[in-house]
């Protein structure tokens, strides 16, 4: 995939763009912005088939189908003006140009994962970039590189990957409908991040469209920009239409295991255990651990599961010496293990029972929405057993299944990679990242107060336990609790910088710096987006 050359058919629409008189929207005249898009679209006729607007009896179920919370999914959560699913890069240029004019906000959905929605709402007049159609995927196996554009989904890329080779693979996200825009953008990690970093580590070029419209890839836009869409945040500063990325070699035999250990069965010493090593352990081995809740009798008697979900990159046998040796409380069998192919590690991760075609990645549906609220955390001391202890009490005040903790563990190559590599900042010290979840599917919104405010009261909680000063998050797992911008009027650097120093630590003033000078009046915007030092 070449770098798409300007015609003057784009500069034209430049030109129109800035002599155009900015003008408010009038919701009762929408064939004005259909107009404006037709204008400034390579193949005009095609806009009416590709915008959707609450007459179109398709709307709902465009806008609907990728929406993962379903506590944004509700009648009165706030809905766009137009949903635009382009099929070429004039499309988004056009409505980039045309959301200025008629200033409309612009959110763009690759996958619809955003935790807090930001990709498909927004409380003032705005226009969904929805990027389903543009899902193409070229994989060359001999460079070992593919581009990828931003609406295709990572199993799809696994897939198209598998198709070409058995012996590479690429380090993004385990579930497998995550639209590579947002995940990339943010950093995206997987099994594969102690041996090759994030996804965002292994992005080598883009092509993105600017605020003014531009199409620019790596070398016309320069290293700063370059540098800030590769782990800072969607939606700041631009629309990457297609990423370029550097394929990583993986064995023709990879090893997995999943034990379940319970209080019972010594599973506070064990995750003590856990962090003292996970995060020291081969490069090639990926353990992280699932924590959950769980009546463990017919009288209803709650312990906890601790769950030891691993990748190995290589055969049982080498892994075998490895858990014997640095981590042998677990007392890991030969049974425990199944050899099988990287590929069928993804389908594995993703919860699919084994046999299960590798054609279910290229579903980009989700069969498991449900309504949550998630947090992050980042954990460099190892928590005591009784802090530990403190946590199961905790869970079992909650719904049994409703909350659960992922620890991701660290060390190994994302120790390795500088703090201001890229803007994700959560490198050497971090022992292991913690996802912290509560989902639910009964019970819907109503019930949403009593989950949320459980979330917030463990997170407070674990407060004594994680990173401090500041007390780090992961962008991915967008948490509007941590601090946001104002949706209407300018955002100051210092409110900003209440989640900004979060997600980003000292990065975050150079990402000011770059929006500062490529969207210099904040085009790009939404409640978690880097504001420039002007606003």
């Amino acid at each position: 995939m070449k770098m798409a050359n300007f015609t003057l058919h784009h500069h034209l629409a430049f030109l129109l763009l800035f002599a155009a008189p900015l003008v408010a929207f009038d919701i009762s005249t929408p064939e004005n912005f259909l107009q404006c898009l037709s204008l400034h679209s390579r193949n005009a006729s095609a806009i009416s088939k590709l915008v959707y607007t609450p007459i179109n009896s398709s709307y709902s179920s465009v806008l609907d189908i990728t929406i993962q919370n379903l506590r944004f999914l509700t009648p009165s959560a706030p809905k766009p003006l137009f949903i635009m699913t382009p099929l070429d890069i004039s499309h988004v240029q056009a409505t980039i140009i045309c959301s200025r004019q008629y200033r409309l906000q612009m959110r763009t959905r690759s996958g619809g994962h955003d935790y807090e929605g930001l990709s498909y709402l927004s409380e003032v007049p705005f226009v969904i970039v929805d990027m389903a159609n543009f899902r193409s995927i070229s994989v060359d196996a001999e460079d070992k590189t593919a581009w990828v554009q931003s609406g295709a989904t990572v199993g799809e890329l696994y897939y198209r990957i598998a198709e070409k080779s058995k012996t590479l693979g690429f380090p993004a996200g385990l579930c497998p409908t995550v639209g590579v825009g947002g995940h990339f953008s943010g950093g995206g990690y997987g099994t594969l991040l102690r041996k090759y970093g994030l996804a965002a580590d292994n992005v080598i070029d883009v092509q993105l469209v600017d605020a003014q419209g531009r199409l620019l890839d790596r070398e016309s836009m320069g290293e700063d920009l370059f540098w800030a869409i590769r782990g800072g945040g969607g939606g700041s500063f631009g629309v990457v239409v297609s990423w370029k990325v550097k394929l990583v070699p993986v064995p023709s035999t990879v090893t997995v295991f999943t034990i379940l250990r319970t209080l019972e069965q010594n599973a506070t010493k064990l995750v003590h255990q856990w962090q003292l090593v996970a995060n020291k352990l081969p490069n090639d081995l990926f353990i992280r651990l699932i924590l959950q809740s769980y009546n463990s009798g017919p009288n209803g008697t709650r312990t906890m599961q601790a769950i030891f979900n691993t990748l190995y990159l290589g055969g049982v046998d080498s892994l075998l010496e490895v858990t014997r040796s640095r981590l042998p409380e677990l007392n890991v069998t030969r049974q425990d293990c199944t050899e099988m192919s990287w590929i069928e590690s993804v389908l594995y991760f993703a919860g699919f029972p084994s046999g299960t075609p590798l054609e279910v990645l290229l579903n980009r549906s989700s069969n498991t929405k449900t309504f949550f609220k998630n947090k992050s955390d980042y954990v460099k001391e190892p928590i005591p057993e009784s802090g530990l202890e403190g946590m199961w009490e905790r869970f079992f005040e909650e719904d049994q299944g409703v909350p659960i903790m992922i620890w991701n563990p660290y060390g190994g190559k994302m120790a390795e990679i500088s703090e201001s590599a890229i803007p994700f900042p959560h490198r050497a010290g971090v022992l292991y990242k913690i996802q912290h979840i509560t989902a639910w599917t009964t019970g819907g919104n109503e019930v949403a107060p009593k989950h949320v405010s459980w979330i917030r009261s463990f997170y407070s909680y674990m407060a004594q336990y994680v990173s401090k000063s500041p007390r780090e998050a992961y962008i991915n797992y967008r948490d509007l609790d941590i601090g946001m911008n104002n949706v209407i009027g300018n955002t100051s650097y210092k409110q900003a910088s209440v989640w900004g120093k979060k997600y980003f630590k000292n990065n975050f003033d150079r990402l000011v710096r770059v929006k500062t000078a490529v969207d210099p009046d904040n085009f790009f915007r939404h409640e978690q987006s880097i504001p420039p030092f002007s606003s």
